[in-house]
């Protein structure tokens, strides 16, 4: 807030509204307890009504909303919801169908997945949206699945595998070398561990790392139920989910874990490559690793093993991606330097800055605007300097008519 209060100009501050929206946290957080989380939006509240901008309140958005925004997000700074020029022509192309991307969001209490199903018809209205977007109508599929963010997936992991232990677990998803003692309240205080929860003869647990890959990998299959499905295609625990359509974004967690991992620069790397790199960098000893990433918390490098390999269960195990649809995932941290993620769309939504129908002028795109603003110059020039020679020599022109 006090970055903003400097960028934005100050004769405009009572006119910039500010919107707050929270997500997976505090949705687990109303669940728990609803009078803290209250509480929580109150003080926000009055922290940010301090400020001199255009406060327009503090609240928990839904799951559904939060995979949505995040579809907006990725379409409106990829320039998906307006129609291409033709060149030279200010009318839209009739045939223009451009193709939306789809969003693949990754917190740390919930992920989300959200495209545009080829079929627009669904068996599950409760994941189906409707957008009239710059005069097209969208039909989307959303699902947010809560507790299957990255640290809470990982809590539900240590819950479900310490029960069988003396205390001491030995867990594939950590580093060899790697030694954490945690406490048993820690672990089941969140709604999402509740179904593994039991009483235990200890009440602290030692985690000593093995750092294997396919152990880890099939641990962290267990947290998805896939033997139950009402419909004619699911994801896991019984959620509708279409066939996938199209490209994908990946960003939040997705992208930065596999930008840690460098998976981030160029194409996307086949599945293959990143299975392999994961299981060499699971099995790489803690000292090694504290050594030669010495920069990074430790809590978030301990945790890149089972983050990377949590990010492959979900999209080929939850969200079943295959080796030829891998290919259409893009792990995006900006797009032309702006930041991806719920946020924008958000606030594009609040402020109805994208119109429901096609503006009656549609704006040149800025490439061909430099181009034609470059031409006419050039052309000027050229009128110019004929015009100077044309009256400075003027008999080159009539002599041969006397």
């Amino acid at each position: 807030m006090e970055r903003a209060r400097e960028v934005v100009p100050q004769s405009q501050h009572q006119e910039t509204p500010v919107y707050l929206g929270a997500t997976a946290g505090m949705r687990l957080l109303r669940i728990e307890n609803e009078p803290l989380a209250n509480r929580v939006l109150n003080t926000v509240t009055n922290s940010l009504s301090r400020y001199p901008f255009d406060f327009q309140g503090a609240r928990i958005i839904t799951g559904q909303e939060e995979g949505a925004y995040g579809w907006i997000t990725i379409n409106y700074l990829l320039g998906k919801f307006t129609q291409k020029l033709r060149w030279l022509n200010l009318m839209p192309k009739g045939d223009d169908t451009q193709g939306t991307y789809g969003a693949l969001d990754l917190g740390g209490a919930s992920t989300q997945i959200t495209f545009v199903p080829q079929n627009k018809s669904t068996e599950s209205p409760d994941n189906a949206l409707h957008f009239r977007l710059y005069g097209k109508d969208y039909s989307i599929y959303t699902h947010s699945f809560l507790c299957y963010g990255k640290d809470q997936a990982l809590m539900q992991k240590l819950a479900k595998d310490i029960q069988d232990t003396n205390g001491t677990l030995r867990d594939p998803c950590f580093h060899p070398g790697y030694e954490k003692v945690m406490n048993i309240s820690d672990l089941y205080k969140s709604p999402c561990t509740k179904r593994f929860e039991t009483t235990l003869p200890f009440h602290q647990f030692q985690i000593q790392g093995t750092g294997n890959y396919q152990q880890c990998q099939q641990s962290i299959l267990q947290l998805f139920n896939t033997s139950y499905c009402p419909y004619s295609r699911c994801s896991f625990d019984g959620v509708f989910l279409p066939p996938l359509e199209g490209d994908f974004g990946a960003f939040s967690a997705f992208y930065y874990v596999m930008e840690f991992l460098n998976f981030t620069s160029g194409e996307t790397p086949s599945q293959e490559k990143v299975m392999d790199k994961m299981k060499e960098f699971c099995s790489l000893r803690w000292e090694e690793l504290k050594t030669n990433f010495g920069a990074v918390k430790e809590k978030y490098l301990s945790e890149y093993c089972f983050s990377g390999t949590y990010i492959l269960s979900l999209l080929l195990n939850g969200y079943h991606f295959t080796a030829d649809s891998w290919k259409h995932i893009h792990f995006m941290g900006k797009i032309r330097s702006s930041d991806v993620g719920w946020t924008l769309g958000y606030m594009l939504n609040l402020t109805n800055m994208i119109p429901a129908e096609q503006p009656s002028s549609t704006p040149l795109p800025h490439s061909t605007y430099i181009f034609l603003m470059v031409l006419f110059s050039l052309i000027l020039v050229i009128v110019i300097v004929t015009a100077m020679f044309v009256f400075r020599k003027p008999s080159y022109f009539w002599k041969d008519t006397v």
